[in-house]
C-alpha cells in the first residue's frame, strides 16, 4: 500500500509540474490576473506535492530505535504545511488580484487559448484528485488525502475561473469597454484566492487534529460496531478505549474485563481474540495494547457467560456496547 501511495504522489507532482508551466504560458499569452491565481496556485500545488511525497517516503520507513511507533505522525505535519501554503496563496492572489483592480492600467490578451488550458488542467487535476483521494482514504494516509482534496478543490475553483473566464470572451468579443473586462477579471481572481484560502484552512484543521490525537468519533463508532457485534461471551465489557494515528498505522489501547478466575494462558487467549478480530475488521495496521481486568460482582448482572461457576447473582440483560461506555475509564456494572 505505500508504495502505491508513493507512486501516485509521484505522479501528481510530475503531472503538476507539466500544467504548471502550461498555466504560465497560458498567462503570458492572455495577461489575465485570473489565469495569473491559477498558476500562482499551481506553484504551491508542485511544492506541497512534493512535500508530500517526501512525507509518504519517509512514513513508509519501518519503526527502529529512535521512532517505536513509526514514522507516520510526518503525514500530519506535511499536510498541515501543506494547508498553510495553499492559505497564502489564496492571500497572496488576493492581494494581486486587488492591486491590479485598483491600479488597473493593463492590456488584456485574447482569452480563448487560456480558457482551454485551464479547463484542461482542471480536468487533469479533477482526475488525480479523485484518485489520489480514494487511494488515501483507504489506506488512511492523511497526506495522499490532502493532496487529493486540495487537487479537486483546485479542479472545482477552476470550474468557477473557466465560467469567469468564458465572460471575459464574451465581453472581449462584444468590444467591451476595457474597464469592465479587467473588473470583471481581477474578480474572479480574488473570488478563486479567498476559495484557495478556504479549501487550506481545512487542510490545516485535519492535520492539527491528527498532531493533537483528536478523537475520530467515525473510527471509534467503526470499532465499538464491530467489538458488539462479535462479542464473546468471556468479553464482559471493553472500557478505556484509546486510539492514537500514526499516519496509515493505528495504535489502539483498551481495558478487557474477563472473568476473575481466569489464569494467564486463558486471559492471554481471550486478548488475541481481540486483535485479531480488530485486525480483521481495520484495514490500518493495527498495534493493541489490552490490560486485563476482572471482573466484579457488579459485573453479573450483566455477564452472559453459562455455566459461570462462580455466579453471584442472576443475569438480567446484556448492556450495548456504545463509544459512550467503552470510552470511559470506568468497568461496566451496576
Amino acid at each position: 500500500m505505500d508504495q502505491q501511495n508513493i507512486r501516485l504522489q509521484a505522479w501528481a507532482v510530475l503531472l503538476g509540474a507539466l500544467l504548471l508551466a502550461a498555466k504560465f504560458i497560458a498567462y503570458f499569452y492572455t495577461n489575465s490576473s485570473s489565469i495569473l491565481t491559477d498558476a500562482l496556485e499551481s506553484i504551491i500545488n508542485v511544492v506541497a506535492g512534493a512535500l508530500g511525497l517526501y512525507s509518504l517516503i519517509l512514513a513508509a520507513r519501518p519503526k527502529d530505535e529512535n521512532h517505536p511507533y513509526g514514522h507516520g505522525k510526518v503525514e500530519f505535519i506535511s499536510a498541515g504545511v501543506e494547508g498553510t501554503l495553499i492559505v497564502l496563496a489564496g492571500i497572496l492572489i488576493i492581494g494581486q488580484g486587488s492591486y491590479r483592480l485598483f491600479a488597473g492600467n493593463y492590456q488584456l490578451q485574447p482569452i480563448d487559448l487560456g480558457l482551454y488550458i485551464t479547463a484542461f488542467a482542471g480536468a487533469v487535476n479533477y482526475f488525480l484528485g479523485h484518485l489520489a483521494e480514494k487511494q488515501g482514504k483507504k489506506t488512511h494516509s492523511l497526506a495522499l488525502v490532502a493532496s487529493g482534496q486540495h487537487l479537486k478543490s483546485d479542479a472545482y475553483s477552476t470550474l468557477g475561473l473557466i465560467l469567469g473566464l468564458i465572460l471575459i470572451m464574451v465581453l472581449q468579443y462584444q468590444a467591451a469597454d476595457s474597464f469592465w473586462i479587467q473588473l470583471t477579471d481581477n474578480i474572479v481572481a480574488i473570488l478563486f484566492g479567498g476559495l484557495i484560502a478556504y479549501t487550506g484552512y481545512h487542510i490545516i484543521r485535519k492535520s492539527l487534529a491528527g498532531i493533537m490525537d483528536e478523537l475520530d468519533y467515525e473510527l471509534v463508532h467503526k470499532i465499538v460496531q464491530d467489538l458488539q457485534d462479535n462479542r464473546k461471551e468471556n468479553w464482559i465489557d471493553v472500557h478505556n478505549l484509546r486510539i492514537i494515528k500514526y499516519g496509515s498505522d493505528l495504535h489502539i489501547d483498551c481495558h478487557l474485563s474477563v472473568p476473575w478466575y481466569f489464569d494467564i494462558r486463558e486471559g492471554h487467549d481471550e486478548v488475541e481474540a481481540l486483535e485479531e478480530l480488530l485486525r480483521e475488521k481495520l484495514s490500518s495496521p493495527v498495534e493493541l495494547f489490552v490490560h486485563l481486568d476482572a471482573c466484579r460482582p457488579s459485573s453479573c448482572p450483566l455477564c452472559s457467560k453459562k455455566d459461570c461457576p462462580k455466579r453471584r447473582s442472576k443475569f438480567e440483560g446484556q448492556l450495548a456496547w456504545t463509544a459512550d461506555n467503552i470510552l470511559l475509564n470506568k468497568m461496566h456494572g451496576r
